[in-house]
């Protein structure tokens, strides 16, 4: 799930150097996401009304529920 979120990441930023996905394990087992892009690219990554935000999301969660885990994105500063 990391992989794809940073190769889905970098396809929309003007920095793909600068994406980090950083990647927590939570208690019950859940597995969260941070994706992080350079301060000009929250923009792109966040998209108009969150819509490109809430695709990568389910895109993701798609992808987890194929391996039956649940997965979060979270888009934190940097």
């Amino acid at each position: 799930m990391k992989e794809l979120l940073e190769y889905l990441a970098r396809g929309l930023v003007e920095h793909p150097d600068q994406v980090r996905v950083n990647e927590v394990h939570e208690d019950d087992g859940a597995i969260v996401l941070e994706l992080s892009v350079a301060d000009d690219d929250y923009g792109s990554v966040i998209g108009r009304g969150g819509r490109t935000a809430a695709a990568l999301r389910l895109l993701v969660k798609t992808a987890a529920t194929r391996s039956q885990r649940r997965v979060f994105v979270d888009i934190v500063d940097g």
